[in-house]
């Protein structure tokens, strides 16, 4: 019992910091001069209801506002706070010493600059229940942002205006990211197939080659893990030297996938076929087409228009997002999960990777915030102000004012696309395999839809970021392998049995032989007929079909 003491005592901790976490809410404090002067303007503050809620309108706000250090009963003024709102430097005690010294010398509300990240002013019940006044966090910069603005004689007001628990953002992400996900699984699928059918017609040309899948095994997958710790543990502690190098990264990959994805279009175009001339320069010397070589010029160009001009908010987004997508199919198209049991090594630990640095990783670190969060919106003491571009982002859609504070974009990882994703692409190609007309490709796809709007839901009902991993992975690989074992296919599709190697031939056609074989007597007659001299066909069986050389269409995969 005396063991288990400290366990019980480190649980309730946690549970106090989660609930915390989880009922601070961001407010508004409007800002006028006193004097007259420029117009009003609004700026983001952070509070906890449980202390007191902050009204909704703002004709019932708090109004007088005045500057003071407050930690001790020495620094209350000789006329107290009387009808005003104090204005005083994070610090020194806790807060509840700073509000229950404002609370007793009249005051309406207390303001608490912090130069660090706002945290929510935190207590216990019986705390909570003895203030009755509203307690926020300001930023430093908003407060000199405000004298400089106004002067010191401003009036203020503290409050709380409600917002739609999900912005239509939200459903731009989904439809972005479904058919992200859609499209590139049934793309990679159907390109590893064909490959394996058609490679009898595969065009050597420069053009034609088509890059090779890389099949994910369990060490590679242990070594990527890794690695994603590493990464995100060293962007959390140097995000203003390493977030550049990101940002390089992304150029580059993403012009790699804008090319990827575009180059069957321009294959299809009647003009520009005629090749560069014969030379000893490097790519150059296989001769690309102009047309090629052009596409490749205008996705750098792409590419680095969006580097240059990625903080314009107004629409440096939708080059991010347009960069982004050709990212992820591209990934899906080149990286391979060969059996049910990659897939499920892989999504597993990710699920656990993800849950670990949003949930846990707040217990760990001085401040109090998620590692993985921190990072993927970019730390607000940050002297860049850079934000990772390995993300899908849309500004917010309503008109709120909250959604100064809120974040202005709503942001969605890679991670969250290309991890089910993969798992998406390994049903389609084993659809193909067993000819179950996509199902288990469209179930797939439709749990990941699930899975997303769970997210969305948890999003909206715990405010807070969330793991999206931690609700996609159970709805996909539980869809994926239920279906499995409802066909009866559970072990095919666990191990892929067969797909490594080589598509099965349909039960009609010939089986490969596996040594040298004398060919049946129909066989030879055929093989012997001089070109264009007519010949008697043999009878087939009815159940035959006539004909096997070139199939138009092989499991719905048009060749």
């Amino acid at each position: 019992m005396t063991a288990a003491a400290p366990t019980v005592v480190w649980l309730r901790a946690a549970i106090l910091l989660f609930v915390a976490q989880v009922t601070c809410e961001y407010g508004m404090v409007r800002v006028v001069s006193e004097t007259g002067g420029p117009k009003g303007k609004d700026y983001c503050i952070l509070y906890n209801p449980q202390w007191a809620h902050l009204p909704h309108d703002l004709g019932k706000a708090l109004r007088d506002w005045t500057a003071s250090m407050l930690c001790s009963p020495s620094d209350l003024p000789a006329k107290g706070f009387s009808n005003q709102i104090p204005l005083v430097m994070r610090g020194n005690c806790t807060f509840y010493e700073k509000v229950r010294l404002a609370q007793g010398s009249g005051a309406r509300g207390l303001l608490i600059v912090s130069k660090e990240t706002l945290v929510p002013p935190g207590g216990n019940k019986t705390q909570y229940e003895e203030i009755g006044i509203p307690v926020a966090l300001l930023s430093h910069k908003d407060m000199v942002d405000i004298f400089k603005s106004f002067g010191r004689a401003v009036r203020a007001a503290l409050h709380a205006p409600n917002e739609p628990l999900l912005d239509y953002n939200m459903v731009v992400i989904f439809i972005m990211a479904v058919g992200t996900v859609a499209l590139g699984g049934y793309w990679a699928g159907s390109r590893d197939v064909r490959k394996r059918y058609m490679k009898h017609k595969r065009d050597d040309g420069p053009e034609k080659q088509e890059d090779e899948a890389v099949d994910v095994t369990p060490v590679m997958t242990c070594v990527f893990v890794v690695m994603c710790c590493s990464m995100l543990v060293l962007l959390y502690y140097f995000y203003d030297h390493l977030v550049y190098v990101i940002i390089g990264i992304f150029c580059l990959a993403s012009s790699t996938g804008l090319y990827s994805c575009l180059s069957p279009l321009v294959q299809r175009l009647p003009f520009g076929k005629c090749r560069v001339p014969d030379n000893n320069l490097p790519y150059f010397h296989k001769r690309p087409q102009v047309r090629m070589l052009l596409l490749a010029l205008f996705c750098v160009a792409v590419s680095v228009v969006w580097g240059v001009f990625r903080n314009e908010d107004q629409w440096a987004w939708i080059l991010q997002d347009a960069l982004g997508i050709a990212f992820c199919l591209y990934m899906l198209k080149t990286i391979r999960l060969p059996t049910f049991k990659a897939c499920t090594l892989l999504l597993l630990v990710l699920f656990v990777y993800d849950v670990f640095f949003v949930f846990i990783t707040p217990f760990l670190t001085k401040s109090g915030n998620s590692i993985m969060v921190e990072v993927a919106t970019g730390p607000t003491d940050s002297a860049t102000h850079e934000k990772l571009p390995m993300v899908l982002k849309v500004p917010r859609l309503n008109t709120s004012p909250l959604a100064l504070c809120d974040r202005p974009f709503s942001l969605l990882g890679f991670g969250d696309i290309l991890v089910p994703g993969l798992l998406v692409a390994y049903c389609h190609r084993f659809d193909i395999q067993v000819q179950s007309s996509r199902i288990y490709f469209v179930a797939c796809t439709i749990a990941y839809g699930i899975g997303l709007l769970v997210t969305f839901m948890a999003l909206a009902l715990m405010q807070r970021g969330q793991p999206a991993l931690l609700y996609l992975v159970p709805c996909t690989l539980t869809t994926s392998g239920a279906l499995a074992l409802w066909r009866r296919e559970l072990g095919m599709f666990w191990t892929g049995s067969g797909f490594a190697k080589d598509i099965p031939q349909p039960s009609w056609a010939p089986a490969a032989a596996q040594g040298p074989q004398p060919p049946k007597e129909s066989e030879a007659t055929l093989s012997q007929q001089p070109p264009g001299e007519a010949q008697v066909m043999p009878a087939l069986p009815a159940e035959q079909p006539p004909e096997l050389t070139e199939p138009k269409d092989v499991a719905g995969v048009s060749t």
